[in-house]
C-alpha cells in the first residue's frame, strides 16, 4: 500500500510539473534543461569555462569532472574550426563521471574565435602555430591537474595534431586516442573521391558525376588541392553517406551546437563564420599532410575509427596502424559510423574509453589535485 501511496505522490507531482511546463519555447529555455540536466553536483565537482593564455592570445576551454583527481583527458577537436565543446552536452555525457574533460576552442574556432581580432591574428593562422598551441595547451593542463601525464583525444583535423604531439612528446601521455586519424591525407583525399564517383555513378546521378569529373584528376598533383575543388568533392561525399553514415550530411550535428549550455548568442552568431575563417587559413595546408613516416611510438596507442568513414579514410588508417609499433595498441571499429563516430555511437565511445583507455592512466596512480 505504501509503495502505490508513493507511486501516487509521484505521478500527482509530473503530472503537476508537466502541466506547469509544457516544454521549451525558446534556446534559452531548452539550454536551461540540458544544463540541468548536465549540472555536475558531487562536492569536488568542476563544471566551468574559463579563458587561457595560449601562443599570445586568449583561447577558452571548458573543464568537467565530478572528481578533479580523475585522469586528465584532452580533446583536440577538428576542421579546422569544427568545434566540439557546443555538443559535447551530447557526444561526451558521461565522459566527466571517468574522467577531467578539457574541452578546447582551438585558435580561431568556437568562443576563442569571438574573443579575438581576426585579423590581428591572421598572420599567425598557420599549421606550425597550431602545433605549438597544442604544446602549450597539454603543458598548461599537466600544471594545472599537477599530473605528470594527460590523456589526449584527437578528432580528424585534431588527430593530425595529436598524432605529432604522441611522436614529439609521449613522456607527456598516458596514451594518444585517434578518433576518425588521419594519416595521409592527400592519399585520403583521393580514395574518397574515388568512392564518392563510384557512388555517383552506381546512383546514375548525372549532376554528381559532372561535378566530380569537373575537378579531376583530384588530389594528384603536388597535394595542393583548391578548397572549392575540396567543397564539391566533399558536398557529393557526405551525400552519399561518407562523413555520416546512412545520412546525407551531418547537419544534425551542426544543429546540437544551438543547444549548448557554455555558448552564449554571441558565441552562436560567430561559431560558423569562425569555422569558415579556419577553413580559408588553414585546409589546403592541412591536406598536404603525411604522418605516414610515423611508424613507431612511445606511448599507447588507441584508434576509433568509423567502418564507413570516407571523409577521412577508415581504410589508409587501418593500413598504417599493421605497420606502426607502440608499447600498446588497439583499433576498435565503430560499425555503424563514418567519420562522426562519437556522435553517431556515443555509447560505444564511451564504453571504449572507459573500459580500454581508462585503465592504462589509472595504473601509474597519478592522480594529482585540483
Amino acid at each position: 500500500m505504501r509503495f502505490l501511496f508513493t507511486l501516487l505522490l509521484l505521478s500527482l507531482a509530473s503530472a503537476a510539473a508537466a502541466e506547469a511546463s509544457p516544454g521549451p519555447a525558446s534556446r534559452a529555455d531548452a539550454v536551461k534543461i540540458i544544463a540541468g540536466l548536465r549540472e555536475i553536483v558531487t562536492e569536488e565537482g568542476v563544471q566551468r569555462t574559463e579563458k587561457v593564455r595560449i601562443g599570445g592570445i586568449d583561447q577558452y576551454v571548458s573543464i568537467r569532472s565530478h572528481n578533479p583527481r580523475n585522469p586528465v583527458l584532452l580533446v583536440l577537436h577538428g576542421g579546422p574550426g569544427w568545434v566540439a565543446m557546443p555538443t559535447s552536452w551530447w557526444f561526451a555525457q558521461g565522459w566527466e563521471e571517468y574522467f577531467t574533460v578539457i574541452q578546447w576552442d582551438q585558435r580561431s574556432a568556437g568562443k576563442t574565435y569571438a574573443v579575438n581580432d581576426s585579423e590581428a591574428i591572421a598572420p599567425t593562422m598557420t599549421v606550425e602555430r597550431m602545433h605549438r598551441d597544442v604544446d602549450e595547451i597539454v603543458q598548461w593542463a599537466r600544471q594545472r591537474f599537477d599530473r605528470e601525464k594527460v590523456l589526449v583525444l584527437g578528432h580528424s583535423w585534431g588527430s593530425l595534431l595529436g598524432l605529432s604531439l604522441a611522436d614529439r612528446h609521449p613522456e607527456w601521455l598516458h596514451a594518444y586516442i585517434g578518433v576518425a586519424q588521419g594519416v595521409d591525407a592527400p592519399e585520403s583525399e583521393r580514395r574518397g573521391w574515388r568512392w564518392t564517383m563510384d557512388r555517383a555513378v552506381a546512383a546514375n546521378s548525372k549532376e554528381a558525376v559532372a561535378e566530380l569529373q569537373a575537378i579531376a584528376p583530384y588530389g594528384v598533383d603536388d597535394g595542393h588541392i583548391p578548397i572549392e575543388h575540396v567543397m564539391t568533392q566533399r558536398k557529393w561525399l557526405n551525400h552519399f553517406g561518407g562523413a555520416a553514415h546512412n545520412r546525407p550530411h551531418a547537419g544534425f550535428e551542426g544543429a546540437a551546437v544551438a543547444l549548448s549550455p557554455v555558448y552564449s548568442d554571441k558565441d552562436l552568431r560567430l561559431v560558423w563564420e569562425a569555422q569558415e575563417y579556419s577553413v580559408r587559413h588553414l585546409l589546403s595546408a592541412v591536406l598536404t599532410t603525411d604522418l605516414s613516416h610515423i611508424i613507431e611510438l612511445k606511448t599507447p596507442l588507441f584508434l576509433f575509427l568509423g567502418r564507413h568513414d570516407r571523409n577521412v579514410s577508415s581504410a589508409v588508417t587501418a593500413e598504417w596502424f599493421e605497420k606502426v609499433k607502440a608499447p600498446a595498441k588497439k583499433l576498435i571499429w565503430f560499425e555503424h559510423s563514418a567519420h562522426e563516430l562519437m556522435v553517431e555511437e556515443p555509447g560505444k565511445t564511451l564504453v571504449s574509453l572507459v573500459n580500454e583507455v581508462l585503465p592504462i592512466a589509472h595504473n601509474t596512480g597519478d592522480t594529482g589535485r585540483e
